[in-house]
């Protein structure tokens, strides 16, 4: 398999040790973008010409032959470099780099390759950068062991992980031979991959070929553990690199962002105490930022304020969303007084709460002298008290006071469920004459909707009305999700006519929830009145609730009247979308009526819909059922033909099929192609080794089983009943017992309400009749590892 089979996520981070390798090799091997001294002057002139042509034309505009028809002979690669590092944008970089390609008698060295590579690079483009990497390795130019190492690192900073694998085999069969500096460009491109076998692959071969492993690579490797969360490994990488003296600050901070990020805090904490107690040394204000955020995330909050701390120490001054993330988690964990005493040194250092702050505090606070406080310092000389004892609340000193101000407060009061203490709020406005506000009395109708209390919603949209307040479709929706959400159709029609009135759409996750509630409790037909009700208000249905209604026909094994649904809603000029074609195709295929689904198929092509995944995995299950494994695999091909990528449930699906029709080779062909795309999951190994079982093969399904044991999936029971009936049918009875111990071990045996029952008691049986495998059964019968409900009535 080829290393550009591998795909790599980009990120967007280079280590600063790579940094530091580039700025060397650049001041090395490329000329400085604005002195030339070291260039003749006949081409200096040439040069700034060139310079002036290119940064005068639009980069998307073809190049003026005429203006240039004079430069291409005076080409030299110490001339094209030059001109490449000159421009500020990479388009025109690269315009000129291709005309340079052009030019009779010139041809690029590694070094102007790696002049155009470190622009597009930095400019983060992926696409360009591959084209420039297929034209270095088709150029077949002599390349030095820096040049290599340069261009493997400017492509490991676009993520492109498979192109530098690729380039270094290549320039290495031209002759180039890798130095150390080449191997650690390629090994820290790798490290962003979190690829650690590869890894492992180049760390041989580097060793192989004389060269030691030194910090920057063990750096590369730790990182490489950390990518793909094997933080043990990483540990041991670290103290490795401990014991060499190797071990900086950058080396820290990648391994403790990653166990923090990981969820492994605790450990995070210890390597952070060593760092401070054995090493002396400091975190850095960005790193202080994400170990914050994840030790609140992980529950590690009075570590966190721990960190704040240390980070003023510092000398570094906290943002207000580092103050946020820890308030927040402060309330999460209960520990409001610490959230509160956080809030106060916000103060004291003059930074500002914004409104989310204070309304995290106010929606944890259990005390309402809390909230008022909360409030008063919200918004200056702001005070509430309950004077009369019954809950109501007096305001005194209102010449700052707005309706922004109580938003605050009934937000914060309705998100904790406190809807009487924030209605008491709401209707004290009106006592002091504050103007209430359509946003306040949205959120709390939608409050109150959801805590079932609608008759409250009407009675304050009545008074929305009365303050002269139009509802929004916000207000509408609120009271008509609630009613979609209970099933209630009369409520929700009620609504539906409101809507019209006031030129509101319902919205689809609404509507389709009350469908899918109807159906749930086998409803359709209502379902089915319900839309066309919508229909007749002038509302026009998403294909979203059709398909929900069509899938409630299917459940209750109504197909005809889901084709039906499904042909008239084309027939009223609808266009069913995928989804709803997936829907009629699987009832149809549950149906057993595949010649049927075939034809809604066919259909989706017509209307030039691209069928998903899912359509072929849908239809190549139902072939495959159908003992139909020749159609299944020409969906299969199909899928390739209309770029649709298999996944593990096609291939899962497809080796199920063969198997069940004898055809394990051609099962185990298409595993092998599986691997290459996508890593099989459980489902996928017991399908191949449950097929393997029923062709008879029980020795290859046994190599998969201990493969997928290796990988720490557990198979489920019929797996390895599947097995052990397989070896007694074979009259390979020693083997037999060896599954036999395997499902006592890993408890797997059958309970007494599973159909393998029977068939554990036949090969339990014809293991006692063995003269090889009878003493072992007996002993493990008598020992009480085989249950009473697997032996024959009667017992032994």
């Amino acid at each position: 398999m080829t290393l550009t089979r591998f795909l790599f996520k980009p990120l967007n981070q280079i280590l600063p040790l790579s940094h530091l390798l580039l700025h060397v090799y650049s001041i090395t091997h490329l000329p400085n973008r604005h002195h030339y001294s070291s260039l003749p002057s006949h081409n200096l002139e040439t040069v700034t010409k060139l310079i002036s042509i290119f940064s005068n034309q639009n980069p998307s505009s073809p190049v003026s032959t005429t203006e240039l028809a004079s430069f291409g002979s005076k080409l030299t690669t110490g001339i094209v470099e030059t001109v490449v590092k000159s421009f500020n944008n990479w388009e025109t970089a690269l315009k000129f780099f291709n005309w340079a390609s052009n030019q009779t008698g010139y041809r690029h060295s590694c070094y102007t390759y790696n002049a155009m590579a470190s622009i597009l690079s930095g400019a983060r483009q992926n696409a360009a950068m591959k084209t420039l990497c297929l034209e270095f390795i088709n150029s077949r130019c002599y390349v030095s062991a820096g040049g290599l190492g340069f261009f493997v690192r400017c492509l490991g900073g676009l993520g492109m992980v498979s192109e530098a694998n690729e380039v270094f085999d290549q320039v290495k069969e031209f002759g180039c031979v890798p130095n150390d500096y080449s191997y650690n460009s390629l090994l820290e491109a790798i490290s962003k991959s979190g690829l650690v076998e590869l890894m492992a692959v180049r760390m041989d071969e580097m060793r192989g070929n004389g060269w030691e492993p030194d910090k920057y690579t063990l750096t590369s490797v730790l990182q490489c553990y950390c990518k793909a969360g094997k933080f043990e490994k990483a540990l041991d990488v670290f103290e490795q690199m401990d014991r060499g003296g190797w071990v900086d600050s950058y080396v820290f901070t990648i391994l403790i962002v990653s166990l923090t990020k990981g969820g492994e805090v605790d450990k995070a904490i210890q390597l952070i105490n060593k760092m401070d107690d054995d090493f002396k040394m400091s975190l850095n204000e960005r790193t202080f930022y994400v170990l914050i955020h994840g030790f609140v995330k992980g529950g590690k909050v009075d570590y966190a304020l721990n960190l704040l701390k240390k980070m003023q120490t510092l000398g570094f001054v906290p943002g207000i969303s580092l103050y946020a993330v820890l308030i927040e988690g402060l309330c999460k964990s209960k520990e409001f007084k610490k959230a509160l005493r956080l809030y106060s040194q916000m103060s004291e250092m003059d930074i500002h709460p914004d409104v989310s702050i204070v309304k995290i505090l106010v929606s944890s606070s259990s005390d309402e002298n809390e909230m008022m406080m909360l409030l008063k310092e919200a918004k200056d000389h702001v005070i509430m008290k309950d004077d009369a004892g019954d809950g109501s609340f007096k305001i005194q000193n209102l010449d700052y006071l707005d309706a922004s101000c109580f938003g605050i407060v009934i937000d914060g009061l309705c998100q904790k469920g406190e809807l009487d203490m924030a209605l008491d709020l709401f209707n004290s406005m009106d006592q002091i004459g504050c103007k209430k506000s359509l946003l306040v009395y949205n959120n709390l109708i939608n409050a109150l909707c959801d805590a079932n209390k609608v008759g409250k919603c009407h009675e304050l949209l009545e008074e929305m009305k009365a303050y002269g307040f139009s509802p929004s479709q916000f207000t509408h929706n609120a009271i008509f999700g609630y009613y979609c959400k209970t099933g209630d159709v009369s409520g929700a029609i009620n609504m539906l006519h409101k809507m019209r009135t006031h030129g509101h759409q319902p919205w689809i996750k609404h509507y389709t929830l009350l469908v899918k509630k109807l159906c749930i409790n086998r409803n359709a037909a209502e379902a089915c009145s319900f839309l066309t009700m919508m229909r007749e208000e002038g509302f026009f249905p998403d294909m979203i609730a059709y398909s929900a209604v069509i899938d409630g026909w299917l459940k209750i094994g109504e197909i005809d009247y889901a084709l039906k649904m499904f042909r008239d809603i084309s027939a009223n000029g609808h266009c069913p979308d995928v989804v709803a074609y997936n829907t009629i195709i699987n009832g149809l295929c549950k149906g057993k009526r595949i010649s049927e689904a075939r034809d809604i198929y066919d259909d989706m092509l017509q209307k030039s819909l691209i069928p998903s995944v899912v359509t072929y995995n849908l239809l190549i299950d139902a072939y495959c059922k159908n003992g139909e494994v020749d159609q299944a695999v020409c969906f299969f091909s199909m899928m390739g033909e209309k770029k649709r990528n298999p996944n593990v449930v096609t291939y899962s699906t497809l080796i199920d099929g063969l198997c069940n029709v004898g055809k394990s080779d051609e099962a185990l062909l298409v595993w092998n192609e599986m691997v290459k795309v996508c890593s099989p999951n459980k489902i996928a190994f017991m399908a191949l080794i449950n097929g393997l079982c029923k062709c008879r093969k029980p020795e290859v399904g046994l190599i998969y089983f201990e493969e997928m044991e290796g990988k720490n999936m557990r198979a489920d029971t019929y797996v390895y009943v599947a097995l052990v009936d397989a070896y007694i049918s074979l009259s390979k009875a020693p083997m037999a017992l060896y599954i036999l111990r395997k499902m006592i071990q890993n408890e797997r045996l059958p309970d007494a309400l599973d159909k393998n029952c029977v068939v554990v008691r036949e090969v339990l049986v014809k293991l006692l009749d063995d003269a090889l495998t009878s003493s072992e059964v007996k002993t493990l019968i008598e020992n009480g590892s085989v249950p009473i409900h697997l032996l024959e009535t009667g017992g032994t």
